[in-house]
């Protein structure tokens, strides 16, 4: 197997990005190799801010007077950065319970979360997380396997929720490959021909609130808006323009990188196809 500490599992919805993800952890463990693997929306996510909150210096202090009962739990939830603060909303809810957790300090909370923020330092904070994450892990024996959060995350929150131009959500990509640039990393790029199809096949097999929630986002925000996208056909319009800039990004990186055609979702077949790539 090529020597490598981190790989990244990206594609569009439906493509069977956790699937693959899974699939790589279970042959790294079945060739003796210690593997962590992360899919999508992991709140211990060691590169990712996952229902996190950032407040500067002066924003934290306001929030301590304003909530000053809890003022020792959200000191002890929150991770201090040169800029600010940054606080982790599952621990702090888990423990001081549903009741201290107001309607004002989840809308603050939400307000403040780290993908609501301002692109320029959403990009600041992620890229920064990215490079803690290399320096930790560098001496571990570890090989880590991220879904989702190195091009899924900088396209979404850049060209779905901001509509930024092709060129700022490739360098933000860009700076996170730079920052785990020792990992030696490997993308596994998951791809199918019909994203029509695809896309549908996977509102078919999910809650009807994921698909509502993704829909409002992809439409009534960003590039969509722009383009007046409107129902599951809207959607699609924006995920054809999306694949088409992961396309791009994809063929403008200079790391190891392959792509894998899912259309077929054969189990056994992809798997084949993954252990091919690792050497196995």
């Amino acid at each position: 197997m090529v020597k490598t500490k981190l790989i990244m599992v990206e594609g569009l919805p439906g493509s069977g990005k956790s699937t693959s993800a899974q699939l790589i952890n279970d042959i790294l463990k079945d060739n003796n190799i210690n593997s962590k693997l992360y899919l999508e929306g992991n709140v211990d996510h060691p590169a990712d801010y996952e229902l996190a909150s950032f407040f500067t210096k002066d924003e934290f202090t306001k929030l301590l007077r304003k909530h000053s009962r809890i003022q020792d739990q959200l000191l002890k939830h929150a991770e201090v950065l040169p800029e600010g603060y940054v606080l982790y909303r599952p621990t702090l809810t888990e423990e001081i319970g549903e009741a201290e957790m107001t309607e004002s300090l989840q809308t603050k909370l939400w307000e403040h979360d780290i993908y609501e923020l301002p692109l320029e330092i959403n990009m600041h904070l992620i890229t920064e997380k990215w490079k803690k994450f290399c320096k930790r892990v560098m001496p571990s024996d570890d090989t880590y396997i991220f879904e989702s959060c190195f091009i899924q995350n900088p396209v979404t929150v850049g060209m779905i929720k901001y509509g930024a131009s092709e060129e700022l959500v490739l360098k933000y990509v860009e700076r996170l490959a730079a920052a785990i640039k020792p990992l030696n990393p490997i993308l596994v790029y998951v791809n199918q021909q019909d994203l029509s199809q695809s896309f549908k096949k996977a509102v078919k097999e999910r809650p009807e609130e994921w698909s509502k929630g993704f829909m409002e986002y992809y439409n009534r925000q960003g590039y969509g808006k722009k383009q007046g996208a409107f129902g599951v056909e809207g959607t699609i319009s924006v995920l054809k323009a999306r694949q088409q800039l992961e396309s791009n990004i994809y063929e403008s990186l200079k790391i190891s990188k392959f792509k894998l055609d899912n259309t077929e979702f054969n189990l056994a077949l992809h798997k084949a196809r993954l252990v091919e790539i690792f050497g196995f």
